[in-house]
C-alpha cells in the first residue's frame, strides 16, 4: 500500500487540525467527553499516544460543549493517518464487544 507523506495527507484531509507550535494534531472532537474517552481507549489501546483536550471543562458544563467546539483528540504528528484508521474502524463498530462470546472473549478489530 502506498503511504503518503504527511503534508499530502493533510491536504486530502482538511478536518484534521495542527496545534500552532505543537506536534500535536486534532484528529476528532466529541461533544460527549465519555465518547472521546472511548475513542482514546481505542487509539492507545492499538499503540498510538493520545490526549484529551477539554474533557474536564466539557464535563463541568456540557452547554459549553459547542461554543468550545467539543472535546479534542489529540495525536502526536508521526501517528496521525494511524489513528485516523483506528477512529475509522471504531465508528464502522469493529471494537465493538460481542454480547454473545464466552465471558472473557471478545472481537479484535480486522
Amino acid at each position: 500500500m502506498h503511504t503518503l507523506s504527511l503534508n499530502d495527507w493533510l491536504a486530502a484531509h482538511p478536518e484534521v487540525e495542527a496545534l500552532p507550535e505543537r506536534d500535536l494534531y486534532v484528529v476528532a472532537r466529541y461533544m460527549i467527553p465519555v465518547d472521546a474517552t472511548l475513542a482514546q481507549g481505542c487509539l492507545e489501546a492499538s499503540g498510538i499516544p493520545a490526549m484529551l483536550a477539554d474533557a474536564h471543562l466539557m464535563q463541568t458544563d456540557l452547554l459549553l460543549a459547542p461554543a468550545l467546539g467539543g472535546v479534542r483528540l489529540l495525536v502526536p504528528a508521526e501517528h496521525v493517518q494511524a489513528a485516523h484508521d483506528v477512529l475509522l474502524a471504531l465508528a464502522r463498530g469493529d471494537f465493538a464487544l460481542d454480547e454473545n462470546a464466552p465471558d472473557g472473549e471478545w472481537r479484535t478489530p480486522g
